[in-house]
């Protein structure tokens, strides 16, 4: 008898009508379309009123930095500061964005920058250059994700304890591995990357490397059939194998990406900071997860958006600047936070409530 392949749920701009039916049943019934009239309409509406509601936060956050403070924020300086600060986060951001859609979470993105951070700045490593510290720093991620996704797909751990479980261990081997001290970056050509001479047309490499791996993150997750795998398991899992999708495989691949972008961060962390240290990458987990949450991404899965999950590390980030640039505490700082992601995630049920009805 044949079996029917479930549609995945439908929602950001990023989402992803149905996987790709690999066998005959499943062809025979793939997911529609939304129905009724003006359907896709009504829904990209509501998808770009999300986004364009984060570009007004956005801008409002600018004018109150350009009132409060109009010399030293406005500066082009400080301006280049938040888009470069924001690319370290911002990287962890988009591998967590796919995680997080595929119905999992990942608390270790932080504890892994910072080993990934401290094993490519060690003096056996540096010895090799700039091609041997990012290698280890990409090698690094790469093996912890390896370990989260055979964890959680293979071995059947929830995935907030195995990747709670990685946390401990990566920051306790980072600390094991710097004896509690920074470890200072010798290599010229690392360190080069950081200073102005390097910029590219006034944009710091940094800047372009989160770039382009928002815009290769942005195609994997609309354009690709990985990208439509991973709405459907976050939409449904069981769905999702019955329509022909390996979904622990697809487990493992997305846990295999959230620690290749950490490595990838850990090497940008270690241009800026031109070090590396064992408290790297201090509650990246949660800001990756907050930004993902109020950009649109469902925390329940099925539903990604790499294009508001960027807009949510730039909120973020421009907030911390502000709250910086004029002596603010962190802890009212921390308020502000937690309050746009209380208001970010109520205005998500109150989009799906009025999509169901």
């Amino acid at each position: 008898m044949k079996q029917p392949a479930s549609e995945a749920r439908q929602g950001g701009p990023d989402a992803v009508a149905t996987p790709e039916p690999t066998t005959p049943a499943s062809a025979t019934s793939s997911a529609k379309p939304t129905g009724g009239k003006g359907g896709g309409r009504s829904l990209g509406f509501r998808l770009d009123v999300r986004n364009l509601s984060l570009l007004g936060v956005l801008a409002a956050l600018i004018i109150v930095g350009g009132i409060t403070k109009p010399d030293q924020f406005l500066d082009t300086n400080n301006l280049q500061l938040i888009l470069t600060q924001a690319s370290v986060i911002g990287v962890v951001t988009v591998g967590m964005t796919f995680v997080i859609t595929s119905g999992g979470i990942d608390l270790s993105v932080g504890a892994i920058v910072a080993l990934a951070s401290v094993w490519a700045t060690t003096l056996a490593t540096q010895e090799y250059g700039f091609a041997g510290i990012l290698f280890t720093a990409m090698v690094v991620g790469l093996a912890c994700g390896l370990v989260n996704g055979l964890l959680i797909a293979y071995g059947g751990m929830v995935p907030f304890i195995a990747t709670l479980a990685m946390l401990a261990s990566a920051r306790g081997l980072a600390l094991l591995i710097t004896e509690g001290k920074t470890q200072i970056v010798t290599v010229d050509s690392v360190l080069d990357l950081g200073i102005p001479d390097s910029y590219i047309l006034g944009i710091p490499p940094l800047v372009l490397v989160f770039g382009a791996v928002t815009v290769i993150g942005w195609l994997v997750l609309n354009r690709t059939t990985f990208g439509r795998r991973t709405v459907a398991v976050g939409g449904n899992a069981e769905a999702a194998r019955l329509a022909g999708i390996d979904v622990r495989r697809q487990r493992l691949y997305l846990y295999l990406l959230s620690g290749l972008c950490c490595g990838i961060a850990a090497f940008l962390l270690i241009i800026l900071a031109g070090s590396g240290q064992n408290t790297n990458g201090n509650l990246y987990e949660l800001d990756a997860i907050a930004a993902a949450i109020i950009g649109g991404t469902l925390l329940t899965g099925g539903r990604g958006t790499i294009v508001g999950s960027v807009l949510g590390v730039l909120v973020f980030t421009t907030i911390t600047n502000i709250f910086a640039l004029n002596n603010l505490q962190s802890d009212v700082q921390q308020i502000a936070k937690g309050a746009i992601i209380v208001a970010a995630v109520l205005v998500q049920r109150r989009t799906a409530r009025n999509g169901e009805a």
